[in-house]
């Protein structure tokens, strides 16, 4: 346990310089947008030139570059992110609104994902070159080609305007009717996994054909052990190495993903926001945004190697 604290302060560590570039690379890109806070500031007022340098001057959008950057650093350690130029209210709230139902619908999608995964890929293992691994493999093909916004326009016109069967668009709130937030979920959170899932299912489908060809396995089954005791106990510990690590990679996809799937469902989540503030040109909104997805995607990542850490004790000491 030790060794696990010190590796993830030393991993902790290493994030203060991550997270300092990709504030900077933020910062850049949208410094070169062609968004203009003071135009958005009195978008419709038609504003003269000294009220927009007044504004500008007034907000130090007329600093040396460095400054604003060191004073954008500062806010943000302050838990600020600025100001919405066409609401007038912070964007910090704004995010911390919309960031739980994208999290509700990430994470949801995650764990859809891992269980189609695990069910597909160690099915497929077992049944290895027999008709359920060739539908299995054929089925992840699909799903891997298959773009998750087209998987969600298929799923509300049969499954939602067709069936009947779930609503096309809004969000019930899991406190008001969880039933009701179940529905609105289910097909985004689907449209979401589906692509991961099938990604995930060959990597585990060959990560579990390697460690069923070991000696260990053999030797086990030999001695009088059932294969679903060798298989859940030892098989799949040691061959979910890999599909972990792939798995942080891909929480990246599904936080991105989730952006363009709560657009379709007109869910009022990340997505949404940013879109919004795109059109209406709410450059704040936008940068504010960007940081938290990719904060998120970070410290998700972060997790995922703690449990890498957790079930490989080897690698625990390795870098002890």
């Amino acid at each position: 346990m030790v060794a696990v604290v010190r590796i993830l302060i030393r991993r902790i560590i290493l994030l203060v310089p991550l997270m300092l570039g990709i504030v900077m690379f933020v910062f850049i890109v949208m410094r070169f947008s062609d968004s203009d806070p003071a135009s958005a500031y009195f978008q419709g007022a038609n504003p003269t030139e000294q009220q927009l340098h007044d504004f500008r001057e007034r907000n130090g959008l007329l600093d040396p570059f460095l400054v604003r950057y060191v004073d954008f650093v500062g806010d943000l350690l302050r838990g600020d992110m600025g100001v919405s130029a066409l609401t007038r209210a912070p964007v910090v709230d704004q995010v911390t609104t919309a960031l739980p139902l994208t999290m509700q619908l990430t994470f949801l999608g995650l764990g859809i994902a891992v269980v189609l995964a695990l069910l597909g890929g160690v099915t497929a293992a077992i049944y290895r070159d027999r008709f359920p691994d060739q539908l299995i493999r054929v089925v992840s093909l699909t799903g891997v080609a298959a773009p998750g916004f087209w998987l969600a326009l298929l799923m509300i016109q049969y499954l939602a305007v067709d069936a009947g069967w779930f609503p096309t668009s809004g969000y019930v709130n899991p406190a008001d009717s969880f039933t009701g937030w179940l529905k609105t979920m289910t097909l985004p959170a689907l449209a979401l996994s589906l692509p991961v899932a099938a990604q995930l299912t060959r990597i585990v489908r060959t990560a579990v054909v390697e460690e069923l060809d070991r000696d260990y396995v053999r030797t086990a089954i030999g001695s009088g052990l059932p294969p679903v005791v060798v298989v859940g106990r030892n098989v799949l510990r040691n061959a979910l190495m890999n599909p972990l690590t792939v798995l942080g990679l891909r929480v990246g996809y599904l936080l991105g993903g989730a952006v363009v799937i709560e657009t379709i469902f007109n869910l009022p989540g990340m997505g949404k926001l940013m879109i919004d503030a795109v059109k209406n040109g709410d450059p704040a909104v936008v940068q504010g945004g960007v940081l938290t997805i990719a904060f998120g995607f970070v410290v998700v990542n972060l997790v995922i190697d703690i449990l890498y850490l957790l079930v490989n004790p080897r690698l625990r000491s390795a870098e002890a």
